[in-house]
């Protein structure tokens, strides 16, 4: 089997997470987090797309983490980002942190908001 290293080209992909935190370039952070290509920021939840839409134009597509378990996105959060081009995935927060990792690994344009477990 060949092992190939993992570059992420400048981007912090997500090392760990646990209950009420996530682990991201070293440093450990608390609570509700974006993960944007301008860096990493504390999250107002579920509502708050004022950070997201900053960056509109340089992702792709936003995974959307919603904690322990997946649960709805509300429909005028979801619209907002769709209107500014940005596609949105939900899911539970860890397969949201694996997905990120393995397409910001390929050079993909993708984002990360997160709830925490």
């Amino acid at each position: 089997m060949r092992l190939n290293e993992v570059v992420y080209s400048g981007a912090v992909p997500v090392e760990g997470y646990g209950p009420g935190f996530f682990r991201l370039g070293g440093k450990v952070f608390e609570g509700p987090i974006l993960v944007m290509p301008g860096g990493i920021s504390g999250w107002g939840g579920i509502g708050d797309a004022e950070a997201i839409l900053a960056v509109a134009d340089q992702i792709d597509v936003l995974f959307v983490g919603m904690g322990a378990e997946i649960a709805p996105l509300e429909a005028g959060f979801r619209a907002v980002l769709e209107e500014a081009g940005i596609g949105v995935e939900i899911m539970a927060s860890p397969p949201a942190c694996r997905t990120y990792n393995v397409l910001l690994s390929e050079g993909r344009r993708v984002g990360l908001a997160l709830l925490p477990v």
